[in-house]
């Protein structure tokens, strides 16, 4: 055990962060997203939300600032401009750290191919997909 590492935060995943560099991606997915066939490394988070994942990660994870978005999440299909519950609960997280933009579906399964590492969660909520990009942490 250690003190002040969020309860979510796995000795895997705790690994997976500290090894990424700046501009690095990570993925954070529902439990529909294939994870498996997609993830150079996939780290299982079954049982939790992907917006509880989310505010794990980012209690040690700094956003990138150097990028137009710091995070991107899927557009719906057929409806780029929607705004699904889970995508409004990611936005609201990321307020105040960075942009969140979009990418079309299949644009966001191969971005997710070249992310560092994929966080599959149990998140039921549809498009409960997002992609965070490492920043730096200052002197």
């Amino acid at each position: 055990m250690l003190i002040g590492i969020h309860p979510l935060l796995s000795p895997d995943l705790l690994h997976v962060l500290a090894a990424m560099g700046h501009g690095d991606e990570i993925a954070i997915v529902d439990a529909n997203f294939p994870g498996t066939a997609c993830a150079q490394r996939l780290i299982r988070m079954d049982g939790v939300g992907a917006t509880d994942a989310l505010e794990a990660v980012l209690t040690l994870l700094p956003l990138d600032s150097f990028v137009e978005h710091t995070a991107n999440v899927m557009q719906v299909v057929g409806d780029p401009d929607a705004v699904p519950e889970a995508v409004a609960a990611f936005t609201a997280i990321i307020a105040g750290r960075g942009k969140v933009g979009s990418v079309e579906r299949f644009a966001f399964y191969e971005r997710a191919k070249r992310c560092f590492a994929i966080v599959q969660t149990g998140e039921g909520r549809l498009y409960g997909n997002i992609i965070l990009t490492k920043g730096v942490i200052g002197a």
